[in-house]
C-alpha cells in the first residue's frame, strides 16, 4: 500500500468512526427526551425529524452508489451527455415524494399508530395476507439492493486502497452494522444529513478538479474529442425510446412505491418541516446528480481507462488522478456517505419488517404475556435482528456481482412493483381492497420478476409491465370486491 493510500484510508476510517459514534450518541440523547414506546424510538424515531434531517435523509436514501460511482463512471466512459440527461429524470424525486405522500401518510400513520409502511398497509387494507407477502418481499429485494450497496462500500475502499475485498467489506460492514443497530432510525437520519452534506462538498470538489484538470470548457471538449468521440450523441442514439420511458418509470413515477423513502413521510415533526424539506430535498438532490453526472462525462477527458474492470471502477481512479491526497480522502468519503445512507435505511427497515411486522402480529399476537415482554425487549430484540441481517448480507456479499448498477436498478424495481399501487393506490382510492391489494403486489412482484429475465420487447423494462399488472389487478378486482364500501374505521383512519 502506498503512502498515498495510506493516508486516504486512514481519513477513511476516521469519517466511518465519527459516524458511528454521532450515530450513537445523537440517538441515545434524543430517546431520552422522547416519551414514547421503544418500538417508535427505534423504527420511526419518535416523529421528531424537523425540514433538514428530513430532506437530507429522504434525499441520501435515495441517492445510492449508483448516483456517485456506477451512473456517473458510465457517463464517463462510454454514454457520454445522454447519461447526464437521462439523469436529471431524478432529480424532483424528493419533491414528488414527500409532496404526494407526505401529509396523508403522517396523517394516518398517526391515527393508526403505524411505524412502518406495512404497518400502514395493516392499518388500511387489514389482512394478515398482506402483511406476510409485502414483508417477506420487502426483505428479499432488500437483501439484493443491500448486497449491491455492501459491494459498492468495499469496492470503494479496495479500489482506492489496494485492500482485499473481503477486508474492505468486513471494515465497511462493521460501521454500518453498529450504529444502525445500536442507534435506530435517529442514529439514521442523523447520520444521512452529515451524509448528504458530505455529498454536497463531495461533488463539488470533484466538478472543480476536473475542470482545473481539463484546462476548463475548452480543453475538456478537446480531450472529450479523442477519449470519447460520440459524447454529444443525443439520447435516442444511446437508449432506444422505451429504455427512457422505463427509466423514467424506475427512477421517477415509480419511485412512490419505494417503502425506504416513503417511511420518511412517517417520521417529521410538524407541516413546516415537510415543506421545508421539499425545497432542501430538491436543492440538495438537483446539485448531486447534475453535479456529479457532469463531472463524470468530463472526466472522460483526462485520461485513458480502457483498462478499468468495469466503470465502478472509474471515478475512483479518476479522482486519485486530479485531486491532492487529502483532498481525495475527503471526496470518496461522499460516495462513501451515498452507500452508507442506503444500506442502513434499508437494514433499519428490514429489522422492522421482521420485529415489528412479522414477529409482534404473528407470534406475539394479543397474547397479554407475550406483549409485555416484546414491550420490555424490543429495543434488544431490534438491535439483535439488524445485527444479524447484515451479518448476513456480508456473507453474502463475499462473491459479489461484476455491476453494481444491475443489481441496484433490479431490486429498486422489484420494491416499486411489490409496493406502488396498495401504497399509492390505498391513500388516494377507497375502493382498493384487501383482495385488490393482495393479488396487486403478488402479481405485479411475479410479472415483474418473469419478464425481467425471459421478455425483452423494444428495451422497455420490466418495472413497467409488473406495474401495469399490479395496477390492471388493483383497478378491476378492487371494483368487484367491494359492493359494501370498507369498514367504519378504515375510512375514519384513513380517510
Amino acid at each position: 500500500m502506498s503512502a498515498n493510500q495510506k493516508i486516504i484510508l486512514a481519513i477513511f476510517i476516521v469519517y466511518l468512526a465519527l459516524n458511528a459514534a454521532i450515530g450513537i450518541i445523537f440517538s441515545n440523547r434524543q430517546n431520552k427526551k422522547q416519551h414514547t414506546s421503544s418500538e417508535k424510538k427505534f423504527f420511526i424515531g419518535g416523529r421528531n425529524m424537523n425540514g433538514l434531517l428530513l430532506a437530507m435523509t429522504t434525499m441520501a436514501t435515495y441517492t445510492s452508489v449508483s448516483s456517485f460511482i456506477s451512473g456517473p463512471g458510465a457517463a464517463g466512459l462510454t454514454y457520454g451527455y445522454a447519461q447526464a440527461w437521462i439523469a436529471t429524470v431524478q432529480v424532483p424525486i424528493t419533491f414528488l415524494v414527500l409532496g404526494v405522500l407526505g401529509n396523508k401518510l403522517a396523517l394516518v400513520s398517526r391515527r393508526t399508530g403505524a411505524v412502518t409502511v406495512v404497518g400502514y398497509l395493516k392499518a388500511r387494507y387489514k389482512s394478515d395476507v398482506l402483511v406476510i407477502v409485502t414483508s417477506l418481499l420487502m426483505v428479499a429485494f432488500f437483501m439484493a439492493q443491500m448486497i449491491g450497496q455492501f459491494t459498492g462500500g468495499a469496492t470503494l475502499i479496495s479500489s482506492i486502497t489496494g485492500l482485499d475485498h473481503v477486508v474492505s467489506l468486513l471494515i465497511f460492514g462493521a460501521v454500518v452494522i453498529i450504529y444502525t443497530s445500536f442507534g435506530g432510525f435517529s442514529a439514521v437520519a442523523i447520520t444521512d444529513t452529515i451524509q448528504g452534506i458530505i455529498m454536497c462538498v463531495g461533488t463539488f470538489l470533484l466538478l472543480f478538479f476536473v475542470l482545473k484538470a481539463g484546462g476548463g470548457l475548452a480543453g475538456i471538449d478537446a480531450g472529450l474529442a479523442q477519449n470519447l468521440p460520440g459524447v454529444y450523441d443525443d439520447l435516442f442514439s444511446k437508449y432506444s425510446p422505451g429504455t427512457l420511458f422505463s427509466f423514467w418509470i424506475l427512477v421517477g413515477f415509480g419511485t412512490l412505491g419505494l417503502p425506504q423513502t416513503a417511511v420518511r413521510s412517517m417520521g417529521f415533526k410538524n407541516t413546516k418541516s415537510l415543506h421545508s424539506a421539499m425545497w432542501i430535498g430538491a436543492v440538495t438532490c438537483s446539485f448531486i446528480i447534475v453535479g456529479m453526472h457532469m463531472a463524470g462525462t468530463w472526466a472522460g477527458a483526462l485520461v485513458d481507462t480502457k483498462n478499468l474492470p468495469t466503470s465502478d471502477y472509474f471515478i475512483p481512479y479518476i479522482v486519485q488522478k486530479i485531486m491532492p491526497v487529502g483532498l481525495a480522502g475527503t471526496f470518496l468519503a461522499a460516495p462513501m456517505a451515498a452507500v452508507m445512507s442506503t444500506a442502513d435505511s434499508l437494514l433499519i427497515l428490514a429489522s422492522a419488517a421482521i420485529v415489528k411486522d412479522l414477529w409482534r402480529n404473528y407470534v406475539v399476537k394479543d397474547d397479554p404475556v407475550k406483549i409485555q415482554s416484546y414491550n420490555k425487549n424490543v429495543g434488544k430484540m431490534s438491535t439483535l435482528v439488524t445485527f444479524a441481517f447484515g451479518v448476513i448480507v456480508i456473507l453474502l456479499t463475499i462473491n459479489p456481482p461484476d455491476i453494481i448498477f444491475f443489481l441496484n436498478l433490479f431490486a429498486l424495481g422489484g420494491l416499486e412493483c411489490s409496493f406502488f399501487w396498495p401504497l399509492v393506490g390505498g391513500l388516494f382510492w377507497k375502493k382498493g381492497t384487501k383482495q385488490a391489494a393482495v393479488f396487486s403486489s403478488l402479481g405485479a412482484a411475479i410479472t415483474y420478476v418473469f419478464c425481467y429475465y425471459n421478455v425483452q420487447i423494444a428495451g422497455i423494462n420490466a418495472v413497467v409491465w409488473g406495474l401495469l399488472a399490479g395496477g390492471i389487478l388493483y383497478f378491476v378486482i378492487g371494483n368487484i370486491t367491494c359492493k359494501n364500501g370498507l369498514d367504519e374505521d378504515i375510512i375514519k383512519n384513513c380517510f
